[in-house]
């Protein structure tokens, strides 16, 4: 842990980590696909059993202290676990029903976890445990995504004043600005493929509980965008 840092910091990030899983969790329940309802405990455990790896890996210092391999141990034991479920599940027929099944407008909400996020790496800018680049003050825009969600998910979803294809769109948009911003991350971490921030490098994601951005709330988000875009050009079609 990054043990200077004030409290709140780690404490905030931790509760949207935990309003991530729950926002999560809600619309898995809301699925249209019984069999998914019927299992949403399941997974939620099963969410929670991830949470819990990730964690007890980062407390005992295996992404930190392993900082001089390739490919980056968070990348091997975090990022790519989370990223080929998430591949299996576009590539198999019962994964597309699975993911055919979300309500489009609790995806959209989602997203509001964002702007806590980018607070969080404002804050940690701030106690030099991550660059400036990872900020809205510099290559990060992600928080309009955030900003935005609920706009798009109320005006667009629930009244219906928005056309969809401006809400794909928009979810495009927005997916490109996580990925931005991922690619800064991983570039800027301590690693042998860092290319920049080497004053100021992104060690915060090495660290409890900041690990969880990368190895679940991006992940999330990620699969929420796919599956968003996935449904509106079937609904275009």
């Amino acid at each position: 842990m990054l043990e200077y840092l004030p409290l709140y910091i780690p404490i905030i990030f931790g509760l949207t980590t935990v309003l991530t899983l729950l926002l999560f969790f809600w619309t898995i329940t809301k699925s249209n696909f019984q069999p998914v309802k019927q299992n949403s405990i399941k997974i939620l455990i099963g969410l929670i059993v991830w949470l819990i790896i990730q964690a007890v890996s980062t407390l005992q210092n295996v992404y930190s202290a392993h900082v001089d391999f390739f490919p980056p141990t968070i990348l091997l034991m975090g990022i790519l676990p989370a990223l080929f479920t998430i591949v299996g599940l576009f590539v198999t027929q019962k994964g597309r029903q699975f993911i055919d099944s979300f309500p489009l407008i609790d995806l959209t909400y989602l997203n509001i976890v964002r702007v806590p996020v980018e607070l969080v790496l404002f804050w940690l800018f701030l106690y030099k445990a991550t660059p400036e680049l990872m900020t809205f003050e510099g290559r990060n825009l992600d928080i309009i995504a955030g900003i935005t969600a609920p706009i798009v998910a109320y005006f667009g979803l629930v009244k219906g004043k928005i056309d969809r294809k401006l809400i794909l769109i928009w979810n495009i948009i927005c997916l490109g600005l996580l990925i931005n911003i991922v690619l800064n991350a991983f570039l800027s971490a301590p690693s042998p493929v860092q290319k920049f921030a080497f004053d100021q490098p992104n060690i915060a994601i090495l660290h409890f509980p900041f690990s969880w951005l990368p190895t679940f709330i991006v992940p999330v988000i990620v699969f929420g965008h796919l599956t968003s875009i996935r449904q509106l050009l079937k609904h275009r079609n």
